[in-house]
């Protein structure tokens, strides 16, 4: 058993005694004898306990060794009561399946968090009273160093670490230093992970940086024009604004230059939590967290109230919208592995980010595509991909290249929703929006997005753009296979469109529904 573990056991028996206390008093206090009030609400006591630590346990209450500062203590238990109290209070009120004394409900709840506030407050102090004294002895130890063997720093060395002093990183001072920066990789990571990041990175080379951080604040400090390559040991779960973090790394290294990071996938995630609990809790706990983590994040209402409570630490990220999120940076997939339950990826900057301050993250989603005349249009559909994932285009392509019917092979941006909305024609449905604005008529050339675009033939590319491209392609007419097959049915469209535009139409749309409707032809 782990430290972190068995700390958590004692955290959760001594919670469990603090609310056993309260219900006691509460109990003893209510005009009637006690021993009239143990037999009646024992086994009530039993099913409220279960839903206090239970959501104590989804809320991560008990995690209190990564908490710095006395608010950053007490936020999750008041956080987390808050929520046991909305929940009891809808079973009482609403469902009327507990029989509790209001009197005693809310009385051990109002005494219990008074106690665990005190006692989160005193460990705090304890926590920081420690970190002052190894932070002392640590200052101590290092100036007496000092005095025993004075070093002199090349000046543009010494420059470099008074920019760092004080921020989450690894600096190796100098070559010789490869050692000691194997240690401190070894800390916060694993040997794996160390030969991963060296296998790219020259950890001794003092222009290549390795960080500990989730702040943008100790990216923005780096010197500028400095640093080659920037290894982060700290997963891309727990930043806040993770565009912008990867805007400021991509802002300090040269064109070409390396940066390592990693993150936690869903798939990983979900793993990590049904092995975790024992079978039956672990899948309810997982549904609490599908709920809380992935849902809540993408509708507007529970949006705020999501990053409100967790401050965007924890974050459930799929592969598709990490890998996504570095192309919109400016970044360039070369290598990833999965190392420590964790996906660690290695880009090369090769672009000024693209600054997309609409990225499509909801249900409802606008697809950058382009339509008459080369006009990029919004095109409005239902998300059936993960977010971020239309900036993967050319890296899905390099990789899994094309399956029959001209969609990507094998890819894994589509959502296992998705998947069905694809087959039942849910997820085109709001293009009707863009028929309706003039932006697209019914049968047509499919918008492409640039990348796609650019498989084209220039002929084809000059051809499209002169008509609206359409709800219904050619390719539900003709059924082609290969991307040259499908080439071939939109210029045999076009050709015919612009001879009799209403009649080739009306043609394409029959034919469209016939093979839809009879043959089950569907969108992959």
């Amino acid at each position: 058993m782990s430290k972190n573990v068995g700390r958590k056991i004692i955290y959760i028996l001594v919670d469990f005694l603090l609310l056993s206390l309260s219900f006691l008093v509460f109990a003893w206090l209510k005009p009637a004898t006690i021993a009239k009030v143990l037999p009646e609400y024992t086994e009530p006591f039993l099913y409220f306990s279960t839903i206090w630590l239970f959501v104590s346990i989804i809320l991560d209450k008990y995690n209190f060794q990564h908490r710095s500062g006395w608010f950053k203590s007490i936020l999750p238990i008041i956080i987390c009561n808050f929520t046991i109290t909305g929940v009891l209070s809808i079973f009482i009120y609403f469902f009327n399946v507990m029989y509790f004394s209001r009197f005693i409900v809310f009385g051990t709840i109002g005494m219990t968090t008074i106690l665990e506030l005190i006692l989160g407050s005193i460990y705090s102090y304890l926590i920081r009273l420690n970190k002052s004294s190894f932070l002392y002895e640590e200052d101590k130890s290092a100036k007496e160093k000092e005095k025993v063997i004075p070093t002199e720093r090349p000046e543009k060395e010494k420059i470099r670490s008074d920019q760092q002093r004080e921020i989450d990183a690894f600096v190796p001072p100098q070559a010789g230093m490869r050692l000691d920066m194997r240690k401190a990789i070894l800390q916060e990571t694993s040997e794996q992970v160390f030969e991963f990041i060296s296998g790219h990175v020259d950890t001794s080379f003092p222009e290549n940086i390795v960080l500990s951080t989730t702040t943008r604040f100790n990216i923005q400090r780096l010197a500028n024009n400095y640093y080659q390559s920037l290894v982060n040991l700290r997963r891309i779960n727990d930043v806040r604004r993770i565009n912008k973090f990867f805007e400021d790394i991509n802002s300090k290294i040269p064109e070409g230059g390396i940066f390592i990071t990693s993150v936690e996938t869903y798939t990983l995630r979900k793993r990590r939590i049904l092995g975790k609990y024992f079978p039956g809790l672990n899948y309810i706990v997982y549904a609490f967290d599908y709920i809380f983590k992935r849902l809540f994040p993408k509708f507007a209402p529970t949006k705020r109230i999501y990053f409100w409570l967790t401050k965007g630490r924890n974050r459930v990220l799929s592969k598709a919208e990490s890998l996504g999120r570095l192309y919109s940076c400016g970044f360039e997939v070369i290598d990833e592995a999965f190392l420590n339950n964790q996906l660690y990826i290695v880009a090369r900057k090769v672009s000024e980010p693209a600054y997309d301050y609409h990225p499509t993250y909801g249900p409802l989603i606008r697809l950058k595509r382009l339509g008459k005349n080369g006009k990029v249009i919004g095109v409005y559909k239902m998300r059936t991909m993960h977010a971020y994932s239309e900036y993967l285009q050319a890296y899905v392509y390099e990789r899994n290249s094309l399956q029959e019917g001209g969609k990507f092979k094998d890819d894994f941006r589509i959502t296992t929703v998705g998947k069905f909305m694809r087959k039942v024609w849910f997820d085109e449905l709001p293009m009707f929006l863009n028929v309706f604005r003039g932006e697209m008529k019914i049968v047509g050339v499919r918008p492409l997005s640039k990348h796609y675009f650019s498989l084209y033939s220039k002929e084809l590319q000059e051809a499209r753009l002169k008509t609206k491209p359409g709800l219904l392609p050619p390719f539900y007419a003709d059924m082609p296979k290969t991307i040259e097959e499908i080439q071939a049915s939109e210029w045999k469209y076009l050709e015919a469109y612009e001879k009799h535009p209403f009649l080739t139409d009306c043609r394409y749309f029959w034919a469209a529904v016939y093979n839809i409707l009879i043959k089950r032809a569907r969108s992959n």
